[in-house]
């Protein structure tokens, strides 16, 4: 058995990523100073996927049923993974491994997956909502299917444990972005001919002093590189934490 307080501290977890979430989508608003709307279906999906969470983790905070849920989450898999397609189109195996669309289609499936499987007992309340423990009753919820609970997790964990490499690197920012590594020019000999010499390369100019990087001009800064509740460390903050719920939830109920 899983103790109620455990649930109860994921679920308050679960419950503050709503509540940044939501204060991201209110900041990035068209006119409010953020980043636009170029993540919103981020946002969007850390706070739908964080309420739902908290709801079958804690029944005091069920919202809506099993069905909604699922057509919502089957909605964000199918969005997520267009996503992902066009991303590959143009950076390959990079939008798998380090895109920021691949984690959001796992755990929206994920999240799919858990309120398809689930199964009794005490896996559906009488008003048609799931939750993970039956309270007071000294049963829990379970899912159908193990090994594909299984696989979630595994994914899951790795997507997490590359979520807090990211923090713990020199930066977030190219964590948000598709675009190709710039390459520098690659020195080539001229002028060799049969038995010839390269002439001497042209001394390089001394280089200039470094210049204060201005903000990017527009309504806020570029897409990715907010600050304040739009830094990109939060976003992955709030992945990161329901990366573990969701990993925590699918172990309990295998």
């Amino acid at each position: 058995m899983t103790p109620a307080w455990l649930l109860d501290i994921f679920a308050a977890v679960m419950l503050g990523v709503a509540a940044v979430s939501a204060a991201r989508l209110v900041a990035a608003r068209p006119g409010g100073g953020g980043r636009g709307t170029a993540l919103a279906d981020i946002d969007v999906a850390h706070l739908l996927m964080a309420i739902a969470m908290a709801g079958m983790l804690a029944s005091s905070l069920r919202t809506l049923p099993d069905g909604v849920w699922e057509v919502i989450f089957g909605v964000l898999t199918a969005w997520f993974g267009y996503r992902v397609v066009r991303d590959s189109r143009v950076s390959g195996t990079r939008a798998l491994a380090g895109g920021h669309c691949a984690p959001h289609l796992i755990h929206a499936a994920s999240m799919l997956y858990m309120f398809c499987a689930v199964t009794p007992p005490s896996a559906h309340a009488p008003d048609g909502t799931s939750g993970m423990a039956g309270r007071g009753s000294g049963s829990m919820a379970t899912l159908a299917f193990p090994l594909l609970a299984f696989v979630f997790t595994l994914l899951l964990a790795g997507y997490t444990v590359w979520d807090l490499d990211q923090l713990s690197g020199p930066g977030v920012r190219a964590h948000y972005s598709l675009a190709a590594v710039p390459l520098a020019p690659v020195p080539v000999l001229a002028g060799v001919g049969s038995g010839g010499l390269a002439p001497t390369p042209a001394p390089a100019p001394a280089p200039r002093p470094a210049e204060p990087n201005p903000e990017p001009t527009g309504s806020g800064p570029a897409d990715g590189q907010g600050r304040g509740v739009l830094a990109p460390w939060v976003a992955v903050s709030c992945r990161i934490a329901m990366g573990v719920t969701m990993a925590f939830m699918l172990v309990t109920m295998i």
